[in-house]
């Protein structure tokens, strides 16, 4: 996804991208990317959790605001 976010945004197409593995993300270098703490195959934690899931998803969004990248948000069971 990494390779495929930076081709994006060199076309002028702002991106977003959920990581478990920021080490690797920080590597490819994309733009934007929110680290979870979850295991690899639940980017948006463990099933049933609306609450959860849309506080993810949130955090991700707000990073398609930062002009000034790249940038990493942390995403912690309290928020992001």
């Amino acid at each position: 996804m990494g390779l495929a976010q930076a081709e994006l945004e060199r076309r002028g197409i702002v991106t977003a991208s959920i990581t478990m593995l920021p080490e690797i993300t920080a590597r490819i270098g994309v733009p934007r990317s929110l680290e979870v703490p979850f295991p690899l195959g639940y980017p948006l934690g463990v099933p049933n959790e609306p609450g959860v899931q849309r506080a993810i998803l949130g955090s991700l969004l707000r990073l398609l605001e930062s002009d000034d990248v790249p940038v990493v948000g942390r995403f912690t069971a309290a928020g992001s």
